[in-house]
């Protein structure tokens, strides 16, 4: 089966590690897998490399200064669009800008978001409406996918590379530097709760001020100036010692989740939740925010929690330590659950369903 995965960008977002997992387990089940992307400012590639048996189809998209984040869309849009071609039985799209740069065939709809962007807010609608299928990685988004539009999608979760986390040994390189400290991976931006978290670090620090806070990772094609001026300025006034990272080199990863001490994922939405699933494959307790759907997904393997204070209260209670060996072990067991392998044969059971019902998930040459 000739398959085509979209995704807008070579950066790590949780989309993006989707996409090239995916694709790579499509790979090793024999299938014939192409993945195309923008390559943002400069990009050649994608953050990490890719398994050898996917082609990598990576179009440039240069910068450009003034842009606006409607123009950025648009063009975005418009570059992938001209450049996709190829005759693949399945045309997959990951995000928004994919659906809409090439609409009409499959879409996983990975969470819902409210933009205020009027590019953003038709590009968003469009990649709902017009796909011929849709795939959700949680009943939730499947829920609201059905509230919302009446679309009904296929929920497949997410897989998980648990022997790639379990496996990280710390070295203590991490733990040298920062000492004892809480990690969030996801940047700094409205989505991921980073003012409630640093809200919720200030009561941590003033009974632990040996334990610091760590933002990992932060590539996204949006504008989030305004809120990162905004958490600065609650940091400083607050006085919450925070190390930025910023991206980590893929590689690092693992040990870095592995050396936290609690991980926190205070997100205001998602559709699944992959970075904290990979920190219970490190088996690191973690700390999330009490939404619906990672109730669905988590069960009793994290420590939910809704408001700063009750956040804040959470993390002390992890910190306090040691952690709960069984509470671990469920969640590793949980996260060992997820495999990509599985993901990838229920994408195919999907595709090959699909395509015996005659929906328009495949394309043909371009002239």
């Amino acid at each position: 089966m000739r398959i085509s995965l979209l995704t807008y960008s070579t950066r790590p977002r949780g989309g993006v590690v989707h996409t090239l997992a995916l694709a790579e387990a499509l790979a090793r089940s024999g299938q014939d897998v192409t993945v195309w992307t923008l390559a943002r400012g400069g990009d050649e590639t994608f953050f990490r490399a890719v398994d050898p048996a996917v082609e990598v189809r990576a179009v440039p998209f240069p910068a450009r200064d003034g842009e606006s984040v409607g123009q950025r869309i648009l063009r975005s849009i418009a570059v992938l669009g001209q450049a996709f071609e190829g005759t693949y039985d399945i045309v997959h799209a990951q995000d928004c800008i994919s659906a809409n740069a090439v609409p009409g065939h499959l879409r996983t709809v990975h969470h819902l978001d409210t933009f205020t962007t009027p590019e953003l807010v038709a590009c968003h609608e469009r990649a709902i409406t017009q796909p011929a299928a849709h795939v959700c990685v949680s009943s939730s988004v499947a829920g609201e996918l059905a509230a919302g539009w009446g679309i009904e999608a296929t929920v497949i979760p997410n897989g998980v590379d648990t022997a790639r986390f379990s496996g990280a040994e710390p070295d203590g390189s991490w733990k040298s530097k920062y000492g004892d400290f809480v990690l969030a991976v996801g940047g700094i931006e409205p989505r991921k709760g980073t003012a409630d978290l640093v809200r919720a670090m200030a009561t941590v620090q003033s009974e632990r001020p040996d334990v610091g806070l760590l933002i990992a990772g932060g590539e996204t094609l949006f504008d989030y100036r305004d809120y990162r001026a905004t958490v600065e300025a609650l940091i400083s006034s607050l006085g919450v010692r925070v190390d930025v990272l910023g991206p980590v080199p893929d590689p690092d990863l693992p040990e870095l989740v592995a050396s936290c001490a609690v991980f926190a994922f205070p997100s205001t939405a998602e559709g699944f939740g992959l970075a904290a699933m990979e920190a219970l494959a490190a088996r690191r307790p973690v700390v999330v925010r009490d939404l619906p759907v990672l109730r669905e997904v988590f069960g009793d393997a994290v420590r939910f929690a809704t408001g700063t204070s009750a956040l804040a209260e959470a993390l002390l209670t992890d910190l306090a330590g040691p952690a709960d060996p069984e509470r671990l072990e469920r969640g590793h067991a949980l996260a060992t659950a997820h495999t990509w392998e599985a993901a990838a044969t229920a994408h195919l059971d999907l595709y090959r369903r699909l395509i015996e019902q005659g929906v328009a998930v495949g394309t043909g040459p371009r002239n």
